[in-house]
């Protein structure tokens, strides 16, 4: 759902405190669309635009039992929304909100899928390439998606058989043991990734982008292999 930008100088303020307090990109991004989405319903219920700090905990209560009965949305959904716009007025707009009764939504009791050794088998077996690998990476290492998406060349040991997990959930890292099963596939992805990368680097291609501030203290990092 494509969300207009309803205040890019309440947005940037909320962008910069996750990120002095090292929140994932991930909850970042999540948190601005709950900030945006709240204040979009209140111009809807009261036919005006309104800033945060205009409002409170009537406010909120109204969005999420909104959220709970309207938009029949899970709890975890509106546990996220709550968490969110808490962070909004505590951590940003310093106006702390007490007491939200609004109506909740009843979580779920789901079973979990698991699958059969011989289905997951012929799962990794269906999937080729690059998603193929990172599927492969997923279930041989317990990998979340995102931590697959952001791995870099320094954080895969090949010969030493192990993989590291930089800034992970809770901002934490760790060491994984990589599948000898993995090895020779990785292996042969990077053949194909440094070819890609040397030919960047002839063109002139910008590199990679790298998080708090590495650019500033090392300006060659963006553009080198590891």
């Amino acid at each position: 759902m494509n969300i207009p930008n309803v205040s890019p100088t309440l947005e940037q303020r909320i962008i910069g405190v996750m990120r002095i307090r090292r929140y994932s990109r991930a909850t970042e991004q999540g948190y601005v669309g709950w900030y945006k989405r709240y204040v979009l319903f209140q111009k809807e219920v009261c036919g005006r635009m309104r800033h945060p700090a205009e409002m409170g905990a009537a406010e909120v209560e109204a969005f999420l039992t909104h959220l709970a009965v309207n938009r029949n949305v899970s709890a975890a959904t509106q546990n996220q929304a709550l968490n969110a716009l808490v962070f909004l007025y505590r951590e940003v707009l310093a106006m702390p909100i007490e007491g939200i009764a609004a109506m909740r939504a009843r979580p779920r009791k789901n079973l979990p899928v698991v699958l059969a050794v011989e289905e997951v088998r012929a799962l990794l077996d269906g999937v080729r390439g690059d998603a193929g690998l990172a599927v492969k990476l997923l279930y041989g290492c317990g990998l979340r998606v995102a931590e697959v998406q952001k791995l870099r060349i320094k954080d895969v040991d090949v010969a030493g058989g192990k993989l590291e997990v930089r800034g992970g959930k809770g901002d934490k890292d760790r060491v994984l043991t990589l599948p000898k099963s993995l090895r020779t596939p990785i292996e042969e992805h990077l053949g194909r990734v440094r070819a890609v990368f040397e030919a960047d680097r002839r063109d002139g291609v910008p590199g990679v982008r790298l998080p708090h501030a590495i650019t500033m203290r090392n300006p060659s990092a963006a553009e080198s292999w590891p």
